[in-house]
């Protein structure tokens, strides 16, 4: 007979409470240390019986596993950073309905269909992230030139039968400190790649997530994303609701080569490394909204651009850049509407700036559509501004159907009313 709740307050407790299967809830009633590598039985839950209660792993071992409908709440779970404190088990077929509710780690958090996983759906409402480090990762999804390291919060899809589908509902998810970053890629959803299984999303909402991919400047084939939503994975909203800052070379602070319905970013959007642009998609997004401004400090960091895919409405408060070869917006590619509320700004001259998995030469230009690139229509109100040397406010080289820029274009302490 299933026994409804054991409450343990020692590790050998706890070991003994989650071997036996006919324990389904097992409350946690202090902090325990020294905790071995455990894993809940189908149907187990694990829940924090106050505020006191935490498990803190061995060192050197991963942390807690999940198998299938499995509930984990109220814990902080804590291994080395490179450690897992939080993964499934892939050798069984389906992980039902996979519940974390205000859960703090330190260490990475790591769900995964591969193996024998072929269905499931992930359900994360509030889980805290303090420190992880995913550097070590050695299986990294692939595209545009570039491998991508995994997140803090990795949730992947790795099997290659399209018809194997993962769906998730991940709200409040966030990581790192200002200051102090996880390393590699902070929130990380993916499927496996277009032809393979899909990660199919409702929600996927942040608070506070700051990242340092740690990736060696100059390197041309390796990025991370703050969130970044990969090949794959569908994803009906993402909302920002904190800030959104990377720290390293080639760490885009949002990022999507899967398929968003609607993005909104509400608080910054900030990268201070080199080539670390504020949002780039590869993907498609049918709205885009950042209503606060996306700002830039590194050689080569865009603040918006469109190298594949297309978006079909961008809407922007304030794009800033401060370094060379940051371009303010660069279009490549065909796109709906881009609409720029409090103007575009760029303070740097020419410099390197990765792209596609090639480091080239731009100019800091404000807003520049390439050759390929297109758009019904841009308006940009409160107008372009560059300071760099010999830098031009706006460069066309594609079209763009209908073009309004109210305050003009100023370049070099030179205006001219367009």
């Amino acid at each position: 007979m299933a026994i409804e709740d054991r409450e343990v307050s020692t590790v050998g407790e706890l070991l003994a409470a989650v071997a036996d299967t006919s324990v389904r809830a097992v409350s946690v009633t202090t902090e325990l240390t020294g905790v071995p590598s455990l894993r809940l039985a189908p149907g187990q839950s694990l829940r924090a019986a106050n505020s006191a209660a935490a498990l803190r792993f061995s060192a050197g071992e991963d942390g807690l596993q999940v198998s299938k409908d499995n509930l984990v709440e109220g814990m902080e779970l804590s291994t080395s950073p490179n450690r897992r404190a939080l993964f499934n088990d892939t050798e069984i077929e389906q992980l039902g309905r996979l519940v974390i509710r205000n859960v703090r780690t330190c260490g990475l958090v790591q769900l995964l269909a591969k193996n024998s996983v072929r269905g499931g759906h992930v359900e994360v409402d509030q889980l805290d992230i303090l420190s992880a480090d995913c550097r070590d990762e050695e299986l990294r999804p692939k595209g545009f030139g570039v491998e991508v390291i995994p997140g803090a919060f990795t949730l992947w899809n790795q099997q290659a039968d399209r018809d194997v589908t993962i769906t998730a509902d991940l709200v409040g998810l966030s990581c790192g400190r200002a200051g102090a970053p996880v390393r590699g890629s902070g929130i990380f959803v993916s499927g496996a790649g277009d032809a393979g299984g899909r990660l199919i999303a409702r929600r996927l909402e942040t608070g506070a997530v700051y990242s340092d991919g740690g990736i060696v400047p100059g390197t041309p084939d390796r990025i991370t994303g703050a969130v970044f939503v990969v090949s794959g994975a569908f994803v009906d909203r993402v909302r920002n609701r904190g800030p959104v800052t990377t720290y390293g070379a080639n760490d885009m602070v949002l990022d999507n080569w899967g398929a968003v319905g609607e993005w909104i970013a509400e608080e910054k959007v900030t990268s201070h490394g080199p080539s670390g642009i504020g949002f780039v998609n590869f993907g498609s997004i049918n709205v885009l909204r950042a209503n606060a401004p996306v700002e830039t400090f590194g050689q080569g960091a865009r603040g918006f651009n469109v190298y594949a895919g297309t978006v079909k409405l961008a809407e922007f408060d304030r794009i800033t850049t401060h370094a060379d070869g940051a371009v303010g917006i660069q279009i490549s590619q065909p796109v709906g509407q881009i609409i720029v509320r409090r103007g575009i700004e760029t303070f740097g001259g020419t410099g390197k700036s990765l792209v596609k998995g090639v480091v080239v030469t731009l100019s800091a230009i404000a807003l520049s559509v390439k050759p390929g690139g297109s758009a019904r229509k841009v308006s940009v109100h409160g107008g372009l501004t560059t300071h760099g040397a010999g830098v031009s406010p706006l460069e066309l080289h594609g079209s763009v159907d209908s073009l309004e820029i109210a305050e003009g274009v100023i370049s070099s302490g030179e205006f001219e009313r367009v």
